[in-house]
């Protein structure tokens, strides 16, 4: 845990008492903050206050003592409008802020700030963060991995010498944290995404300039310029006097890193400095893995780690639950687990890795659905649809695609496996990418995940 002490002996109010929300409780307790928590749901506040945490509700709190809201990611904070508990801390004239706030408010405070990585953007925040954590540790580092993407981040160990903060950062997290201030600041893509939170792509493009902005002097802004919100962040980024690194998966560039074929190469001033070979390494399959590892490089190059380490460590990167994970391959079947693809944009970088796909898809649609697949679905031998989204997807697919609809995953999963078994194809893939959230048949992508994985293992050979 990393205690908040500049809180100590304040009066600060928490709404949200999930995960992150508890961590945070925790912290501020242990800092010596005086804390009043709450949450609309009532099990929540009564798991709280069975752990000892003060709660109370927050309708009833003398505002004008309290020195902040400290609010949990998940809850509105502007779109589509703030939560109860933001408007009464705003009529108060309390500041709102979330808990990567906190961790940047002690890092400032310690004798000597940690290294502080900071990884966003609409698709591979996770491989990346997970992939940028690898080569610390491979380096000698002891790495602390969290934020968005596993632990809440101030239930990480403090800093200590040698420590190094991994974090994924949500825009809702970026949201809630003003002084946003990485040694390294990582924009992998920005496409449309959460605008129901964020109220158009203006304004959510916004909140993620936030992360490069806020680069401390003399660190480093890695920024993915294959779209043009991304671009044209860099492009301030530098007219502002950051140190910019630019990768890319589709052009070459003069000064950044980009992929050549199945190389990523390092380029300055037009000259190479480093060719890393990515061919065979399956967890990081795909140009969107290879972005992944581009931005990854680049941080862990910032972060002091000679080219030669990251090369050892990118080989041997284990991968991700449900990011293109490599489930079973049953004669010449590949099952390939995609579940945290829950939008277009994350489904096409599966969609593009594979020729020969019988592709699950469905859930509950996002905007958008499956049009912009098009000029993938030639790649997809037959799809197989689930879910709210079934009929709208058998709509966009038209002729264009065979197609079934398979309802539920478990028929999904039997009918594609013996279709592509006997499909008599070289290299057929079994591709769970859904383009869809996983709300109306499962509690989250990852219990989707889990289901496919579990359906598979009990194929038969």
């Amino acid at each position: 845990m990393i205690p908040v002490s500049s809180f100590n002996d304040r009066a600060v109010a928490l709404f949200g008492l999930g995960g992150s929300g508890l961590a945070t409780a925790r912290a501020l307790i242990a800092g010596g903050a005086r804390v009043t928590a709450w949450d609309d749901s009532p099990a929540s506040v009564e798991k709280a206050a069975a752990e000892g945490i003060p709660t109370g509700d927050l309708r009833a709190l003398d505002w004008s003592a309290a020195d902040a809201l400290v609010l949990a990611p998940g809850v509105p904070l502007t779109h589509p409008v703030p939560h109860w508990s933001v408007k009464l801390a705003q009529e108060a004239g309390v500041e709102v802020i979330g808990d990567i706030e906190l961790f940047c408010r002690e890092r400032r405070l310690a004798t000597r700030r940690p290294p502080f990585a900071a990884i966003t953007g609409t698709n591979g925040k996770s491989t990346t963060t997970a992939l940028l954590a690898h080569l610390m540790k491979v380096g000698g580092r002891d790495a602390q991995i969290g934020g968005n993407f596993g632990p809440a981040i101030l239930g990480l160990e403090p800093p200590k010498p040698g420590r190094v903060y991994v974090i994924e950062c949500s825009s809702y997290q970026i949201d809630l944290a003003p002084s946003l201030d990485p040694a390294v600041g990582i924009l992998l893509n920005l496409s449309p995404d959460h605008l129901d939170r964020h109220g158009s792509m203006e304004h959510y493009a916004a909140v993620k300039e936030w992360l490069i902005a806020g680069v401390e002097a003399g660190g480093t802004a890695v920024i993915g310029v294959d779209d043009e919100w991304s671009r044209a962040i860099a492009d301030r980024a530098e007219a502002a006097g950051k140190n910019v690194v630019r990768i890319s998966v589709r052009e070459r560039l003069r000064d950044g890193i980009w992929l050549d074929g199945d190389h990523l190469v390092v380029t300055n001033d037009a000259s190479t400095e480093f060719s890393l070979p990515l061919a065979g390494i399956g967890s990081l399959r795909g140009a969107h893995n290879a972005q992944n590892a581009a931005a990854a490089f680049a941080a862990a190059r910032a972060l002091g780690l000679a080219p030669e380490v990251i090369a050892t460590g990118i080989k041997s990167f284990p991968g991700l639950a449900h990011r293109m994970e490599q489930v079973r391959t049953i004669g010449n079947v590949l099952f390939v687990n995609d579940s945290k693809a829950t939008n277009a944009d994350a489904a096409e970088r599966a969609l593009v890795s594979f020729d020969e796909i019988f592709w699950i898809a469905g859930g509950k649609p996002k905007a958008g659905g499956i049009a912009p697949l098009a000029p993938c679905f030639p790649r997809v031998k037959k799809a197989y649809l689930i879910g709210e989204a079934a009929e709208e997807f058998a709509a966009t697919l038209g002729d264009a695609v065979a197609f079934e609809r398979s309802g539920t995953l478990d028929v999904a999963v039997a009918s594609a496996a013996r279709d592509a078994a006997a499909s008599g194809l070289a290299h057929p893939v079994v591709l769970l990418s859904p383009a869809c959230a996983s709300f109306d048949q499962f509690r989250n992508f990852e219990v989707r995940g889990d289901a496919f994985r579990d359906l598979v293992r009990q194929l038969s050979e």
